[in-house]
């Protein structure tokens, strides 16, 4: 049975929902599930713009033939060639073999890598083409590395209409709702919107830049992602969330502590730290713990908060496992521009301080306070004092 939404004249969301799905690319859990955004095009020509993942691909067929009635499937633009994107393009071939396929020289190059090959079927655009279907004209933009380098954007130049790809996406699913004004963004959305950035597009702060900056000149009423809502108010909204995930600054003051801890101890230092910060007027902490939260929710909110507090047990003379994992994401997604404080614990050979120091100083722009607090085996009252130095430290970085 077919499932679809008018997006505005003549434009068609023809996507779905995945509510099955434990892990998104099979690493990001998605207790909120996701949605595959794909559109379809009703002009002189007929154009579909991308397609969804396989597990859902039986509803887009469904939803393509409701759309098209008798008419054929003209244009198929591949603005991203992911699987979650692209994993039913052998599917709509083999429905409409006639259908020209459009895409850059990286998108041909990917499919073929996928074993579609699509031959004299294939229109290869570059940045800035532009190309004509009836009443409506799309510009392609090239958008590498957002996330994927042949990432493209398309804008209908028609309508206003901005197909982003990757870009403006979010994790959940989408209920019924469509546009971002159908539903409470922010008590909704924002948070698997600030997450599925961070983790999957948060590494390509530049290129994500570059791609705002081409936006800047274009008059869109209309954002279209490949996940997540449809955006047709308040677009400078998100498009300011974007601005500050991707130049890497903070969207709020405040503290997030996140610990490491075999027996309790270390968990108790991070818990009289944050009962400091809070008597001191810092109220705006969030704790957590690395050994029971996912790595991805830490990025997400490491991405939020302006400081970070590192509090870590020594392990087999190394950072604490999840505490360590959680630095090598920090440094592989490029996060940067944080203050970051440092309590470490060791019962005979205190390291992890030590090392957590060094690995913070292969990120750029970390500033790294010099007051630490070194934990021996349990906290006492002799790191009271260290303890209150460090709160007072934190705050006073915040003026």
């Amino acid at each position: 049975m077919y499932n679809v939404r008018e997006v505005t004249k003549d434009l068609y969301w023809v996507g779905g929902n995945d509510r099955r799905l434990a892990l998104f690319e099979n690493i990001h859990p998605i207790p909120e599930g996701i949605s595959y955004n794909s559109y379809l095009l009703l002009d002189e020509k007929t154009v579909l713009l991308d397609t969804v993942d396989w597990s859902i691909c039986n509803e887009f067929i469904e939803n393509i033939k409701y759309v098209l009635g008798d008419r054929p499937l003209d244009y198929m633009i591949i603005n991203h060639m992911e699987p979650d994107h692209a994993g039913c393009i052998g599917e709509v071939v083999l429905r409409y073999p006639d259908v020209k396929i459009i895409g850059n020289k990286k998108t041909f190059d990917f499919m073929k890598q996928f074993g579609f090959e699509v031959g004299e079927n294939a229109i290869e655009i570059k940045d800035g083409d532009y190309m004509s279907f009836g009443e409506h004209e799309f510009l392609f933009i090239s958008a590498p590395m957002v996330h994927w380098p042949e990432t493209m954007a398309t804008f209908d130049t028609t309508n206003g209409v901005l197909f982003s790809a990757d870009a403006f996406g979010t994790f959940g699913s989408l209920d019924g709702k469509l546009f971002n004004d159908e539903m409470d963004f922010d008590r909704e959305f924002l948070v698997p919107a600030r997450r599925y950035y961070t983790n999957i597009v948060g590494k390509y702060g530049p290129q994500v830049q570059a791609l705002l900056k081409k936006a800047k000149d274009l008059d869109i009423k209309y954002i279209c992602p490949l996940h997540g809502p449809v955006w047709r108010t308040n677009l400078d909204y998100f498009i300011d969330k974007y601005n500050k995930w991707s130049s890497y600054e903070p969207e709020e003051k405040g503290v997030m502590i996140v610990y490491g801890s075999m027996y309790g101890n270390t968990e108790a230092a991070a818990e009289n730290l944050a009962r400091r910060l809070v008597e001191k007027g810092m109220t705006n902490v969030v704790m957590y713990d690395a050994s029971k939260t996912h790595v991805s929710y830490l990025i997400s909110d490491a991405f939020k908060y302006s400081h970070i507090v590192l509090a870590s047990a020594t392990y087999n003379l190394n950072i604490y496992t999840p505490v360590q994992n959680f630095l090598l994401d920090m440094k592989a997604l490029n996060l940067q521009k944080r203050t970051v404080g440092i309590i470490e614990n060791g019962t005979w050979a205190p390291r992890a301080g030590k090392l957590i120091r060094e690995l913070l100083g292969e990120m750029k722009e970390m500033n790294v306070l010099e007051k630490e607090v070194l934990i021996k085996s349990s906290m006492k009252k002799e790191n009271i004092d260290e303890m209150d130095a460090l709160a007072n430290t934190i705050i006073e970085s915040m003026k």
